[in-house]
Order: C-alpha cells, then structure tokens, then sequence
C-alpha cells in the first residue's frame, strides 16, 4: 500500500539534543499546561501518535493505558527506558497513515508535534477518527503558518509565501506549517466538533528567554493562551476536538490491533510475532514493541 513519505526518527537523539540540552524548558513546560488544560480527566485507553522518547506520556496519569506509537523504534525503545516495561504502556511502531488498530478502539489520542511532519495531514487526521469511539477526544498540536512573525516577515518582503494563504507551506523537507482555519475545516470534515483552541509559545524567541526567566514567561503565557479562542498568532496551536458522530465498531469486544495490510483482525498471536490469517503477514514483538511497519 502506497502512502505519503514518512519523516523517520531513527537513530536520532531528538529528546537529549533538542529537549534536555537544547534550551527547551519554557517550550515543554506552556505545552504541559495547554495539555493539563484539555485533557480529559480520566479514561480507559489513551493513543499518543508520535509518542517520541515518552516526554508528555506521564502527563497523561488519568488513563488507565496508554499506547504509545512511533514509527521509529530507537524512539519507543527511549520511551520504555523512561517509563518502563509494565501493563499500563503498549509500544507501537507503526505509520500514522496505516494505524494498526480497529475502529473505534480508543477513548482519546494526543498528536503532538507531529503533523507538522505529516505530507498529508488530511489522511493521517482520517486515520485517527477512524481509530476513536463515540464521543472520544482528540488533541492536536500543530505549526501555525500564520504566526506573528512570519507575518511581519512577509509584510517586509523577506518571506515569499504568504501566510494568509490556506494550503500548508513545507518550510524545510517534511517540515510543514498550516494555516488554522484549514486544520479546522480538515477536524470538521471528519467528523470532529472543536470544542477547544489555545495558542502557545508566544515567548518563543531565542533572545527573550535569555534575558527574562523562564518562570515569568510561562506564566505570561498561560495566561494568553486563552487568547486562542480568538486568534491564534503564535508558532504553536492546540485544539481539542471531539468525535461528533457514532463511531461504527465492526470488531469483536476482544479485538484490539487490526492488519494495517488487509485490515484483518483476528491474529494468531505467537511469542515473538503476530499473524494475519487473511493475507498471511507476520507483524514482529520483540522486547515489548509490536512492529507494524513491515511485515517479516
């Protein structure tokens, strides 16, 4: 199955060189307030798309489980070395644009920092309606196109594209802004109600948080991040959505991953991989990670 290009963390220590060590507190800490904000609180089974090294996965402490899904394995492989290896977490590798999960399976799912990367946001948004049940949440950060900056940047003449505009602009390969009507009308044509907007990171500017404690400025921003209901200026947005339609559950009670080939899910579960009986695809477990990337 063809599907748009996958931007692929492998290998990569995105969490030490751009969280821990690349100046990044006043960021993680007004994306930890947005999300304490819109999550629910409680659930039964949360899917974090783009999980990463787990940096938000404790942030979700009223779920009972978590799924926490990333196509690169080194990234998962991160995550469990942070969180553990227990009941609570399931480890997924697997591509958003063919999620290896029925339909309806999940309470809520958080995508964070992780459309931007998405060639067709539209599709990888299509697959996480189809994976959340009847009155499920959704929370979604996205790169905001019209933020103050690239707009004074174009009213200068030093930017070309023009961030009024509603289709995405790729900044940098696999790296894309949007505008936040057009993931609003995506949200609506799937189904989803925008129950929430916040706009976050209205300090993040490099010489701004070398002279002003990071304190001050999250505090300035938790405050105008209720600003978002309005306008949205800044490089981050977060909505929270819900599912506004019943969710079609064509599963069994028991089922839980489908074949991300066939879409089969009765699978033959064996010690160290899952087989559909349908296409005969093999989807390996090994140390705690399902792959659903390639069969094997």
């Amino acid at each position: 199955m063809t599907t748009p290009p996958v931007c692929n963390y492998e290998g990569s220590d995105y969490q030490s060189s751009f969280w821990d060590k690349g100046g990044r507190e006043y960021e993680d800490r007004v994306e930890a307030i947005a999300l304490k904000r819109l999550l629910p609180k409680s659930g039964r089974l949360m899917l974090e798309l783009g999980a990463g090294a787990g940096r938000n996965t404790p942030r979700y402490l009223g779920f009972e489980r978590i799924v926490l899904l990333d196509y690169s394995r080194t990234q998962l492989e991160q995550a469990q070395a942070r969180l553990g290896q227990s009941d609570k977490y399931i480890y997924v590798a697997a591509d958003v644009y063919r999620l290896p999960f029925v339909d309806g399976l999940f309470d809520a799912a958080t995508m964070i920092r992780v459309l931007h990367h998405m060639a067709d946001a539209p599709k990888a948004l299509g697959q996480v309606r189809n994976v959340l049940g009847s009155g499920g949440t959704f929370i979604l950060e996205f790169a905001n196109k019209q933020n103050l900056k690239s707009i004074l940047r174009y009213w200068l003449g030093r930017q070309k594209w023009n961030p009024f505009a509603l289709e995405p602009v790729e900044f940098v390969e696999l790296n894309f802004d949007f505008h936040p009507q057009a993931v609003k009308r995506w949200l609506k044509n799937l189904g989803f109600t925008v129950e929430k907007t916040l706009a976050v990171s209205h300090f993040r500017a490099g010489f701004l948080k070398r002279i002003i404690p990071t304190s001050m400025l999250v505090f300035f921003d938790s405050i105008f991040q209720w600003a978002g209901a309005w306008f949205q200026l800044t490089p981050s947005v977060f909505v929270r959505a819900a599912v506004s339609e019943q969710s079609s559950v064509v599963s069994g009670p028991k089922a839980f991953f489908k074949c991300p080939e066939c879409g089969n899910s009765n699978f033959v579960e064996k010690p160290d991989y899952l087989e559909c009986p349908a296409c005969k695809r093999k989807w390996a477990f090994k140390d705690g990670i399902y792959d659903f990337r390639e069969p094997i």
